[in-house]
Parts: C-alpha cells; structure tokens; sequence
C-alpha cells in the first residue's frame, strides 16, 4: 500500500543523498468535507515558475495535451499504484482533467491535483477503517481452503468497478497477509497485533497530510512525467538535501527510496556501515525499525520515508534493528533482523585500496594487482582552497599504480563493483592515467551543444594488460569510466551489465523549494548514451541481480539509450579478435565452477517465484509449494557447500541462521580469490588475454 511508486528521489540514511520525501502512506485519509487540503497562495506561484524551469528540461516536452494526460497517468499510479482505492468511476471523473493538466500549471491552478487526492484521502481512510475492524475480530477462527487466488502485482489489474468489488479485493489481501504470517511461523496472536498496529498508524498518520505534502507529490508526479531523476523539493526537504551535501549525518550509510508503501534499499554507501556489516543488500525491503537490542521493533509499512530516514538515523555507536524482507525473498513475510552499529561515512573509508594476488592459471602462477575503488571521490573544499594534499581518487590510485610498480604484476585488475559514481572531474582524470591523450567523455546538453573532455596529460602511468571488473550496481562516473576503456581497447569490461545512468542533474532555487532538474547526458568517445544500456560487458558473469528491479531501465520515464558522433579518438589495441576464444574459456571454467553454478541456479529458483502472478489461499496448497521451494533451496545450498568441503545443513531454519549471520568474514579477506569467484574469474580472464596477446605477439614477429 502507497502513495508513491518507484519516485526516483533518494535519501540516504544517516546521509540523506537528496530525496523528495513523502506524505506517508497515501493510505490515509481526512474527513471528508471538512478536512479537504486546499492549495496555499506560495503554492500556486511555486508551480508556475516549476513549468517555466521544466521547459529547459533535457528532454524539452512541450506542455500540451499529451504532456497532461501524461501527468494525470502519473499521478494516479503515484497515488494508487496497486489499485486498491479508487475504483473505475472514480478514474472516469478524473479523466475530465486528461486535457486540461498543462493549461492549469501554466497558471498556477491546482485544482484538479488537490481533487484527486481529497477524493484518494476519503478512499483510503475508509479501506483502513474497514480493514481494521476485520482484523480487531477473530481472524484465528478464519479458514483458508478455498481455491481463491490474489494477485501478486496489481499494478496493471483492472480497476474495480465498485466499492463492493473492492470489499473483495480487500478481504482477499489482508487474508493473504494473515496466511502468509501464519506460514512463515508468526504467533497467532503477534499476526492480529502487528497488522492492527500497521493500520492504526497509517490511519494516525492521515492527519499529519497538509496542503505542502500534497503540492509536493503532486509536482513530482509532474516531474517525474519528464524523467525520473527531475525531483521537487520543498523548503524543509531542500534544508535535507543541503545537510546530506555536509555528510555530517550519522546512520548506516544507505542509499533509501519510497516504493509502494516500503523502504526499499537502493544501494549502500561504500565505507558505510551498512556496507561492513555485510547483511543489507540492494533492493531489501525495509519493514520494521528498533531502537537498540531491547526496543520493540516499530511497524514502519506505509510511513512517510523522511521518518522511516528519523528513525534509522542516529548518534554515533548507537544500535538499530531492522527487519527487513530480503531481496529475492519467497513472499512478502519471509523476514530477518539485522542489527547494525551507527556511524559517520567519513571520505577515507571510501578510499581506492590494493593488494597483489598470486593465481594459479592452468598450472602457472600469475601475479595480479587489484586495486578497487568504492567511489569517485574529490575534497572540494580542499581543492578549491588550493591545499596541495586534498584527497582525491586520481591522486590515491596514481599512488597504488607507482606502489604496484615494485611488484611487477602480470595484469591489473580495477574492481567497480558497487561504484555508484561521484565526481565527474575525478573520472576524467582516472581515465588519463591509462590513455596517452585524447577524449574521455562527450556531454550533450539540452539544447544539442555538445562538449568533449580530454585528457590533458600525455602519457600513460600504467600500460600493462588490464580488465575492469563491474556489477548492476557500478553507475555514473563509474560506467564513463568503464566506457572509456572499452572504446579504447585499454581494458577487458568483465561482470554484469552497469545500472544505466547517463544523464547529469542540476539543482535550481525556487522561490519555494528547489528543483533537481536532469539538464545533460554523458556519451561515450564512441557515441553510444550511457544512459538506460548501460555498459555492456565484454564477458558476461551470472548474476541474482533482477534488472526488472534494479537499473535505470527499471524506473519510470527513463530517459532511452541513443547515439551521437563518435569523438576523435585513436584506440589503444583492438581486443575484439581475441573475444571469441575468451568466452569459449569462460563458460567451460563457469559451467564447472560451484560457485556460479550455485548463482545460476538459485537465480533460476528465485525467477520462478518472482514471475508467479498470482498465489492461492488455500493454506495446503501455500505449505505445499513453500515446502517445495524450500528445499530447493536447500539442496542448492548444500550442492555448494559440499564443493567446499563444508557439512550440509539440515533445514532451512538453518539456512536462515546463517543468512543472517552472513556478514563480511574478517579470516575469509585473507585469500580474496578465494571468498570471491567473480574477482577469481575475473583473474582467470586476464590471464588467458595475457596469454593470447603474447601468442599474437609472436605470430605476428614471424610474419
């Protein structure tokens, strides 16, 4: 249950990267004359100067009858996206305004978005009235053996023709939940508490909605209707945006997002300590916060995100519960708990670090450098008050390439995985260690001028064989980065297709607020957009990344993939002839290797379950299938820990015991092939280019 779908503002917690912060649940209503939200006068100009900046927005819509059918679409799905308030007659109503939309926001009228969402407060309070006095009764009593199925994404289901349609919708979800509580192994009478509790807050929380949160969602509906990453920011949450800017905030490092009705993790902040515990992965769904070891977890399903944010931040070395249902999950109350200890992200956790590594290939020994690099980071401050020393990722890896020197390594490897991009000025930079001049990155702006960066610095810091390492997560900076060395031939781009972001974003002062506008686009010195593709590697790793949840290409109105002019450039070798022979390597090596033969198949097991459309409520035929899948999931489990030499374990009660216990191993670290099949393959990689690059070397001095 939400008010927002997939709004691409995000706000990192203990953080606060940016954000657009929501009213709560949108489950949530007020009476429904009196407490009718009105616009403010700031309101109606605040929305007239967002259309006058939206025109110089990249993608330059007009604002015209489409755009505004557009916005009303958004709107909707932005309020009701699993369907389960408005019904067909209330859609028919608000369609009167598809036409009209542009013509109002022009002149600061809000009319039509303050209607809608009055109508959607009164929907909403009474569902939750409704469904509160269901689940105050005696749900132990309720029966599941009939052959009734619910859906499981009714994001595109019909509306309901009426409310009596709905009655049914809604009996049908909350025994769903109820059921699938039960089977997860939640006491009887902790199901009724939890779910009453869930609602009553959701219903407290209505009365909180002022006539700011409304203005604020309903311009994000109008700006995400030109990309996902063009936000609103009202004054509070433009105070929000500029202290995240500080990094003076303490919390757990995590890159947050509001999606129907969770907090959803879209990434962790390297150096965090979400990111050292090793237990929050992307796209967990975050459930329930506590405070500390004894605190009762607090039911945070429907809670405006600015809140959720509140209540994971904290002091420094203080503790936080949360449940979470994690990514890939069998259903929506297959929870754990983690608990993770606050602290600061500070720069020098984020630095670039290395090691050198011995691998033995085919029999040989090959020694490799890795340096990685959490992210694309730049002391402004230090920079632009000219200190000689500020911190920088060009000036840390150019120090780890002069220390790897000594060491004479066979090839390098640059480990991205997990780089969410930052300073622009440092990726330039870095790309210039490993070219001898010429352009880096193409930038188009808004009105079609487009600019080329180069590399001002001749020569090359490091020449030797290379391969970059990147995963769904690598974007940005990261994916200009990969891009270059691509283009280049300077380096093998090796892992899984990089998230897609492409474009550049500019924040704007309004008079009320602010607006983070997407203004720009990177394209690689071949053309081709970073932007929605991704960089494409040139080796393929199997991943249990669901690139319908994560990636540019997963949010709505994402800006599409195009080309421009290739830049002048001159490519340092041709690496496609020897591409061929390298996958044919790879795959044999995988299709043998545990490791990812574990990745493929529990891809496989979690796919079947992600693409079930719809699930019964008959509890014999629910345990069935859970049971099923299960072991399923064990037996893949067991599969690789007898490859490893390890005791299977016996049950899945087990298997969940270690999941949560699955933080980073401090003993593991000392053999990084070994705890890492992607960098060990990766290895694997570079070592038969080496070997191909010399046998070519030599065929062609015989020639």
């Amino acid at each position: 249950m939400s008010v927002i779908r997939k709004l691409s503002a995000l706000i990192v917690a203990g953080l606060l990267l940016g954000g657009a912060l929501h009213i709560g649940d949108g489950l949530q209503a007020a009476p429904e004359v009196q407490g009718s939200i009105k616009p403010d006068k700031v309101h109606r100009e605040a929305a007239k100067e967002i259309v006058d900046r939206l025109k110089l927005h990249y993608r330059r819509l007009d604002f015209n009858d489409s755009l505004s059918g557009q916005v009303l679409d958004q709107y909707i799905k932005d309020l009701d996206p699993s369907r389960l308030y408005f019904t067909a007659e209330d859609i028919g109503e608000f369609d009167r305004y598809r036409d009209q939309l542009d013509d109002q926001l022009r002149r600061g009228t809000l009319e039509a978005g303050y209607t809608i969402f009055n109508r959607f407060q009164q929907r909403v309070e009474h569902r939750l009235q409704k469904a509160l006095t269901q689940l105050r009764g005696d749900i132990d009593k309720w029966k599941f053996d009939s052959d009734r199925k619910v859906l499981v994404d009714r994001t595109k289901a019909d509306w309901a023709p009426d409310q009596q349609a709905l009655d049914q919708i809604w009996d049908d979800y909350l025994r769903n939940s109820v059921l699938s509580m039960r089977l997860n192994g939640t006491p009887e009478s902790e199901i009724q508490d939890r779910l009453v509790r869930r609602y009553e807050g959701q219903l407290s929380r209505v009365q909180q909605n002022s006539s700011e949160d409304v203005f604020q969602l309903y311009m994000n509906a109008l700006a995400q209707t030109f990309d996902p990453h063009t936000n609103y920011f009202t004054p509070h949450n433009s105070e929000n945006f500029d202290i995240s800017m500080s990094r003076s905030l303490e919390g757990i490092g995590a890159v947050l997002q509001y999606e129907d009705g969770y907090t959803k993790v879209v990434r962790l902040v390297p150096g965090g300590p979400a990111a050292k515990a090793g237990q929050l992965k992307p796209a967990d769904r975050i459930i329930g916060v506590g405070q500390g070891d004894k605190d009762a977890i607090v039911d945070v399903v429907g809670m405006r995100l600015d809140e959720v944010v509140d209540m994971i931040r904290g002091p420094k070395g203080s503790e936080v519960r949360l449940e979470i249902i994690p990514a890939g999950g069998a259903g929506e109350h297959s929870t754990r708990t983690v608990t993770i200890v606050r602290n600061k992200v500070v720069l020098e956790e984020q630095a670039a670090k290395k090691e050198v590594i011995e691998l033995n290939h085919d029999g040989e020994n090959i020694k490799l450098g890795i340096i990685e690099i959490p992210a694309f980071y730049l002391d402004f401050n230090a920079f632009h008050r000219g200190d000689p020393n500020y911190t920088s990722t060009t000036r840390d890896v150019a120090k780890l390439l002069v220390e790897l020197r000594k060491e004479n390594p066979d090839g390098l490897i640059i480990d991205l995985r997990n780089n969410g991009g930052g300073s622009l000025l440092e990726v330039n930079k870095l790309v210039s260690l490993f070219i001898n001049r010429g352009p880096t990155v193409q930038v188009r702006e808004s009105s079609g001028r487009v600019s080329v960066e180069n590399d001002q610095y001749p020569g090359m810091l490091y020449t030797g064989p290379m391969a970059v390492l990147v995963n769904r997560y690598s974007a940005s900076a990261s994916e200009i980065f990969a891009g270059a060395m691509q283009d280049y031939g300077r380096a093998l781009i090796v892992g899984e297709p990089t998230y897609g972001k492409g474009t550049v974003q500019t924040l704007l002062d309004l008079n009320h607020g602010k607006l983070k506008m997407t203004n720009a686009k990177f394209y690689r010195v071949s053309g081709s957009s970073n932007q929605n593709l991704g960089i494409v590697p040139d080796l393929l790793m199997p991943s249990l990344i669901d690139t319908n949840e994560v990636g540019e290409g997963a949010l709505p109105n994402a800006l599409p993939w195009d080309e421009i002019d290739s830049a002048d450039y001159q490519q340092v070798a041709d690496l496609m002839p020897f591409l061929q022979t390298l996958r044919q390597r790879h795959e044999r090596r995988i299709q043998k290797d545990p490791e990812f033969v574990y990745v493929e198949e529990l891809r496989s097991l979690l796919d079947e379950a992600r693409e079930r459309k719809e699930v019964t409520l008959n509890a014999a035929s629910r345990e069935s299938w859970q049971e099923g899948f299960d072991k399923r999931r064990l037996n893949i489990e067991n599969a690789r820990r007898k490859a490893r030499d390890e005791e299977p374990l016996k049950d899945m009660a087990a298997l969940r015991t270690l999941e949560e216990q699955r933080a980073l191993d401090p003993e593991a670290a000392e053999d990084p092939m070994k705890k890492d099949p992607y960098l060990r393959e990766t290895g694997h990689i570079l070592a038969d280019m080496i070997e191909l690059a010399q046998a070519q070397r030599v065929a062609d001095k015989r020639d």
